[in-house]
């Protein structure tokens, strides 16, 4: 068991002259590298294959999806986006590789999406030093807000303490006198987490536990955090770790409130885990019954939302088979905001046109994701908050609205804007900064 559940886991110039037909790029030989009269190239890395492969393979079957509908009604300023997306298994080394082959060899106009902390710290460095934009990380780390050090990369979702802050306020005034416990992935998406968490909860804190990914013993966290007498915990951990503290919980007949970051927290998919990780004895998802957890876009199990239906429509259309999913959604959503960014960028973009259209128009885009976001020149993070919600069978129900906050001690304030309209279509206006 212990090995099938490991196998689930375990987590030169940027090509030279300008693309023939390609707008001018200037003094730089590389500026429109990836860009034709007719078409434009985009590249990522996703695991499709190994230890992070459920769930997040299918990220980028619904940005396909997405760019497939756009270039069916013409595409962006006439151009067609040809998305090439390559699997890097969620390791670091196939990841450094497979993009290395993007930008060398395929020669991408940008890079979209990229999912995972410690596979794109892998390529952070050679993209910026090659100039190529690296938009919308799939990673909450802070890593992707350093303008001054890394000026072509940006996040995309609410980063890990962004999300932390925002719970923790939520924990600190609704349960006020919870012993809190903190169950943490060791490396900057818990850092950045406990970094948020006890601005609020500081003294409530009892005991902060941190596993290292891949090992799937956890049993000697979990029997910390029940001797702490910690009666609430907030897990910032991938779906494997919320299937394995859900089994672990109910071995040792440890049954805090639980919390969970919203990477963690798939109903569907961490109900699945949890029967293969069980071998079939826990069938359902009833021991997710009441945990807590964020939003930041809409759910595939709402259709009564307009985004979640024109994304159901654009997914029957377009998508390879499968149900529409929140990862599929979540891969929409970022294209989407991809495609805003092309068109803020004008008729004939470069690569450092792009870049600047995201931290000139960024906070203007408007889209399916609830709160704004932070872009600037001084600041590369995404998404700038998030609401509180509770899951109730295989979806979840809201407990506040949508809040938001900065880094650092940036107060959490309640956001009292409506959501975003679906335009004609499901393809954006250019954003009015």
């Amino acid at each position: 068991m212990a090995v099938g559940v490991a196998l689930v886991l375990a987590g030169c110039g940027a090509g030279g002259r300008p693309a023939e037909g390609g707008s001018g790029g200037g003094s730089d030989p590389g500026a429109t590298t990836g860009l034709t009269a007719d078409s434009v190239k985009v590249g990522a890395h996703f695991p499709l294959t190994g230890v992070a492969a459920p769930g997040y393979s299918e990220i980028p079957t619904g940005a396909k999806a997405y760019f497939d509908w756009v270039n069916a009604k013409g595409g962006v300023n006439g151009r067609r986006i040809d998305y090439i997306f390559r699997d890097d298994a969620y390791n670091p080394t196939q990841t450094s590789q497979v993009v290395n082959e993007l930008v060398l060899q395929d020669q991408v106009f940008a890079v979209l999406g990229g999912l995972g902390t410690p596979t794109h710290s892998a390529v952070l460095d050679f993209l910026n030093a090659e100039k190529v934009p690296d938009l919308f990380v799939s990673s909450g780390s802070l890593l992707w807000d350093q303008p001054d050090k890394n000026p072509m990369t940006f996040g995309w979702q609410p980063d890990y303490e962004v999300e932390a802050k925002i719970i923790g306020d939520y924990i600190a005034k609704t349960y006020p006198q919870a012993k809190v416990g903190l169950f943490l992935q060791d490396d900057d998406l818990g850092r950045d987490a406990e970094l948020g968490a006890r601005r609020y909860l500081d003294k409530q804190i009892v005991n902060a536990q941190r596993y290292t990914p891949g090992n799937t013993d956890i049993g000697p966290q979990m029997a910390a955090l029940q001797a702490s007498g910690a009666d609430l915990v907030i897990g910032f951990n991938v779906p494997s770790y919320t299937a394995l503290t859900q089994l672990q919980g109910q071995r040792l007949n440890y049954k805090p409130q639980w919390v969970y970051s919203n990477i963690g927290a798939d109903p569907v998919l961490v109900g699945s885990l949890l029967g293969r990780f069980s071998q079939g004895a826990v069938t359902d998802t009833s021991l997710l019954e009441g945990m807590i957890t964020t939003e930041y876009l809409p759910r595939a199990d709402n259709p009564a939302d307009p985004w979640t239906a024109e994304f159901a429509k654009i997914w029957q259309a377009n998508g390879d088979g499968g149900a529409l999913s929140n990862y599929r959604i979540y891969g929409m959503s970022q294209a989407y905001a991809f495609v805003q960014t092309l068109q803020a960028a004008g008729q004939d973009p470069t690569r450092q046109t792009l870049v600047e259209a995201v931290e000139r128009d960024g906070k203007a885009m408007e889209g399916p994701w609830l709160a704004p976001y932070r872009f600037a020149a001084d600041k590369h993070g995404g998404i700038a908050g998030v609401k509180i919600t509770q899951v109730t069978g295989q979806t979840t129900k809201q407990l506040t609205g949508v809040r938001t906050t900065n880094n650092g001690d940036a107060p959490v304030t309640d956001l009292n804007t409506p959501e975003s309209p679906v335009p004609p279509d499901a393809i954006p206006a250019a954003p009015q900064g």
